[in-house]
């Protein structure tokens, strides 16, 4: 996240490491990364200026360690629903009820993700792109356990992971008035059955 050489060492390094990406997160989140300042930053996180330096080199450091932060926070997040009742679709339900709730509490994902493809496209890229492997991992998965038809393909998992990135910017940003299972029902639903008559 910070390098090697940067990672902290101790309990209270690491709480200052966290708090550096929790302001972050804020500060990007309201007000974009351009706008935003490392003074800002520390200031809000509560952090000496000196501090800073001591695990980023830079605000582009740091935010592209906050985009790296922020998507492992999403897999911790939905990590622990997958397992449960029913065939890889019920799972696919339960993975995406987590992200909606993890999109209502965390909001500024969604702007600091849209950056991330112009400030820093590494991390950007591997966002998405480790989104996917995990969800086409868990599709050859169910095509092999033979709880859902095959060939299996890359397209299916971007597809899903699609859906789930703008049903979030939808359910989780723009309005919560609908149940988040509610709408993981819909789109399982779509999965299970399509859209065939």
């Amino acid at each position: 996240m910070t390098g090697e050489d940067k990672a902290p060492r101790t309990e209270r390094g690491r709480r200052t490491l966290r708090a550096l990406l929790d302001a972050a997160a804020a500060e990007f989140g309201e007000k974009g990364f351009h706008e935003s300042s490392v003074v800002s930053i520390t200031s809000r996180a509560g952090v000496a200026l000196g501090s800073f330096y001591t695990y980023f080199d830079s605000k582009e450091s740091l935010f592209r360690a906050l985009v790296n932060h922020m998507s492992g926070q999403v897999r911790d997040y939905v990590a622990p629903v997958l397992p449960g009742k029913g065939d890889q679709i019920d799972a696919e339900g339960r993975a995406l009820s987590a992200f909606l709730s993890f999109a209502r509490k965390n909001k500024e994902i969604y702007r600091i993700i849209d950056e991330a493809e112009f400030v820093a496209p590494d991390a950007w890229n591997a966002h998405y792109g480790t989104t996917v492997e995990r969800i086409f991992e868990r599709l050859k998965s169910a095509e092999s356990r033979g709880e859902i038809g095959g060939p299996v393909d890359e397209a299916h998992a971007w597809a899903i992971m699609g859906m789930n990135v703008f049903l979030g910017l939808r359910y989780g940003v723009l309005g919560e008035e609908r149940p988040v299972d509610e709408v993981a029902a819909i789109v399982n639903g779509l999965l299970r059955n399509g859209l065939q008559a």
